[in-house]
């Protein structure tokens, strides 16, 4: 079992969130929906009200990992102080998720990294990264690109 499972923070549209990442990573899968109480009573607290009986937590997995997706407010927002890094095993690949995840509203930055549409960061990086980055003016290189072109290095 994994030991480190990351949490990531939505407002309220933590299932979608968790629907599309599923619809780029094809082997992924749900695993459990929470809710939140619909009253008081049942321990709903007073600042979750208009969360009543609203999903809370969606987890699912992608490549293997667990992720958990909660929806707890606007309060907190994605950065680039956390990025999830796919290694690709070719061009083609690196492709395939840096199209999937700039599609729908996900903005590119640089060196591999984007935002998706959520605003989670990614970096989408060749495999054999640090065979690249060995070869002369790889840095250099890599600072002027957006989506990592394997050949031009």
């Amino acid at each position: 079992m994994q030991k480190i499972i990351p949490n990531l923070w939505f407002d309220s549209n933590a299932q979608e969130a968790a629907e599309y990442y599923l619809s780029i990573f094809k082997d992924g899968k749900i695993i459990n929906i929470t809710y939140y109480p619909n009253s008081e009573a049942e321990g709903l607290a007073d600042f979750q009200k208009d969360f009543a009986g609203k999903v809370l937590t969606v987890e699912f997995e992608i490549l293997g990992m667990h992720f958990i997706g909660i929806n707890a407010g606007p309060e907190f927002k994605f950065n680039e102080a956390i990025s999830l890094m796919i290694p690709c095993k070719d061009q083609t690949e690196i492709d395939y998720y840096w199209d999937a995840l700039t599609s729908g509203g996900g903005q590119e930055s640089v060196c591999g990294w984007l935002k998706d549409k959520y605003g989670l960061s990614w970096q989408v990086c060749p495999e054999n990264w640090e065979e690249l980055n060995k070869k002369p003016g790889a840095f250099k290189k890599m600072m002027g690109m957006k989506k990592i072109i394997i050949a031009e290095f």
